[in-house]
């Protein structure tokens, strides 16, 4: 079966459909809770709540792009969640950044360490972000998504997209320089 007839079955209410779909999409939409929270069990709720939200809100799926739609309905979850962990002194965002490292294959002991801390510090960077640039550099140049479907997500133009990119991109390689990981000139640089 192709997405569209999973999704047409999902909305008639077949839930094996809509697992189907769960397992096309759960990776993604669990990487940008991930890099959206910064915080695994964070995000695996958020996963899980925004899949619910999706299958309660199936039968309102218009048509388009339904990966944007289930982003999106992710990103209102993540937005949600940050605006809990705000009002909730006891919960940090700084607390508890996931171990990147799983996520980077690598060859020396040495080089996992180093991938380790440059996995953390633009975790960290990330989360310095404002939200709507956080969302499109996670959106663009982690999850791979285009301007297009990015503005879907975003409910922006493709022109906001741009300048949120341009500006958290630039916000992000600002806060990587000063902790020299970064060189305007050059790409990552490996402290030795």
């Amino acid at each position: 079966m192709d997405e569209s007839e999973l999704i047409q079955r999902g909305q008639q209410g077949d839930v094996n459909s809509f697992n189907k779909l769960v397992g096309l999409y759960q990776r993604q939409v669990y990487n940008l809770a991930l890099r959206m929270l910064g915080n695994i069990p964070n995000a695996e709720d958020v996963t899980q709540d925004a899949f619910i939200a999706a299958w309660k809100g199936i039968r309102s799926f218009k048509g388009g792009n339904f990966r944007a739609w289930l982003l999106r309905i992710a990103a209102n979850a993540c937005r949600d969640q940050l605006r809990k962990l705000k009002r909730d002194p006891e919960l940090s965002l700084e607390a508890s950044f996931p171990n990147l490292s799983q996520i980077a294959s690598t060859k020396s002991a040495e080089e996992a360490v180093i991938n380790e801390e440059l996995a953390d510090e633009i975790q960290k960077g990330l989360a310095a972000l404002p939200w709507e640039q956080r969302l499109a550099v996670i959106l663009c140049d982690i999850e791979g998504l285009s301007y297009k479907e990015i503005s879907q997500v975003m409910h922006c133009s493709l022109g906001t997209v741009r300048s949120r990119l341009s500006r958290g991109r630039t916000l992000l390689r600002d806060y990587l320089v000063r902790r020299e990981l970064f060189t305007p000139k050059s790409r990552f640089i490996k402290k030795e």
